[in-house]
């Protein structure tokens, strides 16, 4: 019997796109994108064979403090007028076994493409009430934000800096399959 492929796409109602950055080298600031969009082409329902294609709009940042999404959206970090998206392109999923992968990829910022590794971690695949099929994951990672152009800063008197230079990437992802 012939497996055939799948497309699944991003349900915005049920993920979350956060991340979060030290601030002052003590606590930690946590934001979301709020657009986004994404989809997956499988083989059936098996995940290690998935070819993603993501992007977000990067207008769409919100820290919930409008003077700093303000300052993230301007030329010293994501510069939004002239990169207003930022694109995630798988290039492999490796099958760690008990429902973890790691999810390799180009990650492009400021229009600078960067090889990244994620985790993912497979909640598996339901039906709604609706009968829509459904299938969940948890994606993290850490990518140094300098690498992408994002070096704004200020030094600290007492040394360290205003704001880390590690991105921690924290997603709750449900994708819906398309009929």
């Amino acid at each position: 019997m012939e497996t055939k492929n799948s497309i699944w796409v991003l349900d915005p109602t049920h993920t979350k796109i956060n991340f979060k950055v030290k601030h002052l080298m003590i606590t930690n600031i946590t934001g979301t994108f709020r657009e986004f969009e994404a989809e997956v082409a499988t083989t059936g329902d098996d995940f290690s064979t998935a070819q993603i294609n993501f992007s977000l709009n990067t207008a769409s940042i919100d820290t919930e403090v409008a003077d700093r999404d303000g300052h993230l959206k301007s030329p010293d970090f994501f510069d939004v007028e002239n990169f207003p998206k930022i694109t995630f392109k798988s290039t492999g999923m490796k099958d760690l076994g008990d429902e973890n992968y790691d999810v390799e990829g180009l990650l492009t910022i400021k229009g600078i493409e960067k090889p990244v590794k994620l985790n993912a971690e497979f909640a598996g695949v339901v039906k709604d009430p609706w009968g829509n099929e459904k299938a969940g994951f948890t994606l993290s990672g850490k990518i140094n934000r300098k690498d992408w152009g994002l070096v704004w800063n200020v030094a600290l008197e007492t040394g360290g800096l205003l704001v880390g230079e590690d991105v921690k990437i924290i997603c709750d992802v449900e994708l819906s399959r398309k009929a």
